[in-house]
């Protein structure tokens, strides 16, 4: 199996896990991230980047209520 990735992105729509991805680079996922917010971004989202070698938030995005 191919490795997916160090970078997870999380999207959660009204409190529930929606949509997960992972990229190799930080850069592509932040890439990956702004896609999110304009297609899924909207109150009740959010929409975490996570750095999985250390299960660090590297940065969120929470959709205005």
């Amino acid at each position: 199996m191919d490795d997916p990735g160090r970078y997870r992105l999380t999207l959660t729509l009204e409190g529930r896990p929606s949509m997960h991805g992972w990229w190799k680079t930080e850069s592509a996922a932040l890439e990956q991230r702004r896609g999110w917010i304009g297609t899924w971004g909207r109150p009740g989202s959010r929409i975490d980047l996570i750095d999985t070698a250390d299960g660090q938030v590297i940065h969120s995005w929470l959709g205005e209520t």
